[in-house]
């Protein structure tokens, strides 16, 4: 494969006669490469994924490979950087997909054996996550277990015992994951970037300083309406737990991490779902806002099932319209959201342009897929699309709205809150692994969160997040999906239709699905993420709407 495309290359610059013709040589043969072997590959985790079959998962590894391989060619890495250097291409398409070839070779031109060494070791950190349990009084206890004990648990002996036990993998893994940290730097500096950190963010499109604009942003727009939710939440938990409020600790809150709103007993949807059919409710909602969404539920695999994988996803298998989703659906709030989410990630790229080139038939970035799902998939505890679906009565309706604004704007609140740890800290570590991170780690959580370490507490608990192994790098664009989600409700609120005198609805709003499927879905990744956020909305990505939605409502 790597022999065809160097052919591929030299003959294009011998016999094109401009860069525009030696592109789009190359393009067409390197289409005729990946496109089937991604089809292939995206069939292979379909089906591993459905069944649980141990080949099919071989398969996909194999596929996945093979599409490495090509792309780590560093002579079709060298044609297409010289190509973008020396300038001279005046088709948008041709630049657009230029910059996404040269990004999607540049991470793959790593030393093999400097990445033998980081596929290796984090696959050691992975396998410790995978298989360690925390121990309360000598007794392993899995992760669900801890989680119960957070959500039921009032002695607070008994939470500080199941918290501690959630951190000791930290202890595991920490100095693995610190000799992670500077493998991955050392193939970043290779590559002539500071650190991995900022080699990622550059891969997908962003910089710090554009994540540090908007972060900073929201954590100033949100200090005030922050520091009044922890007030009232303290006053609480320090009345359950009978203490005063700067007694509490980390193991007095939600999860161990803080990451999620208490349970509010005021709002509990799952009644308004029971009997409720939630494919039928999805299938009717996307229909009516004019995003068919028969051909989809129809492909797809929707229903719990032995060897099946528990975690709801969505995958395009072709980029050319075979669009699916994989979920266990029951009939309740979770499942209708998700369903909902998930559904949102394919209709858009089920409604991408199909005459737009293979390469740019995918969504403008990551976090805009998320922000789509985010938007769709809140609608299963709003009001008004609760109102509408479920045919409530004005009664229900008017007793849900209260407590279903403040249960949501306390879930989003205490993530965006936490989401801001995870990114500076991540930014820090890759910055300088050699510093006490530990130290920094509490820090953050105390600025982002107004948590106090518990004292004389000196242990790697930032270590006990796997998202730094799995995902390095990623976890800031869920927080951004949540704001674009927020900027995208603002502006469809505000140039689509409202019943007179009534709150702005999406049930049957025809026009609804229109302007996504204009705006975001049909350009597909066609302008850069933030030139299509500022078309589609009138304006740069920014946190006031999400303040807005959430906060000072």
């Amino acid at each position: 494969m790597k022999q065809f495309l160097g052919m591929v290359c030299v003959l294009a610059l011998s016999c094109a006669h401009t860069g525009e013709d030696a592109l789009r040589q190359f393009i067409d043969a390197h289409v005729a490469q990946v496109q089937p072997l991604q089809k292939e590959a995206n069939l292979a985790y379909w089906q591993a994924a459905c069944t649980g079959d141990s080949s099919a998962y071989s398969r996909y590894a194999a596929l996945n490979l093979q599409l490495r391989q090509i792309y780590s060619d560093r002579k079709a890495f060298e044609f297409l950087t010289r190509l973008q250097k020396n300038g001279g291409i005046a088709d948008p398409l041709q630049v657009r997909q230029l910059q996404l070839l040269v990004n999607a070779y540049m991470e793959n031109q790593i030393d093999p054996e400097l990445l033998k060494q980081m596929v290796e070791l984090a696959a050691k950190v992975e396998q410790t996550f995978s298989t360690f349990r925390g121990r309360i009084d000598g007794v392993a206890v899995s992760a669900g277990r801890i989680d119960e004990i957070f959500k039921q648990e009032t002695d607070a002996d008994k939470r500080r015992l199941a918290w501690e036990a959630s951190k000791q993998v930290g202890g595991l893994i920490a100095e693995d994951l610190i000799a992670l940290v500077r493998l991955r730097n050392q193939a970043a500096r290779s590559l002539g970037f500071k650190d991995y950190h900022t080699l990622s963010l550059h891969l997908a499109e962003q910089s710090q300083e554009e994540v540090d604009r908007v972060f900073t942003e929201l954590f100033e727009l949100s200090q005030a309406p922050f520091t009044e939710l922890r007030r009232r939440m303290d006053e609480e938990l320090a009345q359950k737990h009978h203490l005063t409020a700067s007694d509490l600790a980390p193991w007095h809150y939600q999860d161990p991490f803080f990451q999620e709103a208490p349970a509010d007993g005021a709002f509990d949807p799952d009644r308004y779902y029971a009997g409720r059919d939630v494919k039928q409710l999805a299938g009717q909602f996307y229909s009516g806002i004019g995003l068919d969404v028969t051909t989809i539920l129809a492909n797809s695999d929707l229903y719990e099932r032995d060897g099946k994988n528990p975690h709801a996803f969505s995958t395009d298998i072709d980029r050319c319209g075979d669009v699916r989703i994989l979920c266990n659906l029951q009939n309740n709030e979770r499942w209708m959201e998700t369903l909902l989410h998930e559904l949102g990630h394919a209709t858009y790229d089920h409604y991408h342009d199909q005459t737009l080139p293979y390469l740019l038939r995918q969504p403008a970035h990551a976090f805009t897929t998320e922000a789509i799902a985010m938007f769709f998939g809140r609608f299963s505890r709003q009001p008004e699309w609760m109102r509408d679906m479920l045919h409530l009565p004005t009664a229900d309706y008017e007793k849900i709205k209260e407590p279903s604004a403040s249960s949501m704007a306390a879930k989003q609140l205490i993530f965006a809150r936490w989401a801001m740890v995870m990114y500076y800290f991540e930014k820090e570590l890759y910055a300088n692994p050699d510093q006490d991170l530990n130290r920094l780690w509490w820090q953050l959580v105390e600025k982002y969160q107004r948590i106090r370490a518990p004292r004389d507490r000196h242990e790697p608990d930032w270590a006990a997040k796997i998202h730094f192994t799995i995902a390095p790098c990623y976890y800031h664009n869920y927080l951004l999906g949540e704001l674009f989600a927020s900027q995208l409700t603002e502006y469809l609120k505000n140039t689509l239709p409202a019943p007179a005198g009534g709150a702005w609805s999406a049930v049957g709003c025809t026009a609804l699905g229109d302007t996504l499927r204009n705006r975001i879905f049909k350009p597909a990744s066609r302008y850069r993420w933030d030139e299509m956020i500022a078309s589609a909305t009138g304006e740069p990505l920014s946190a006031r709407y999400f303040v807005r939605q959430f906060i000072t409502q």
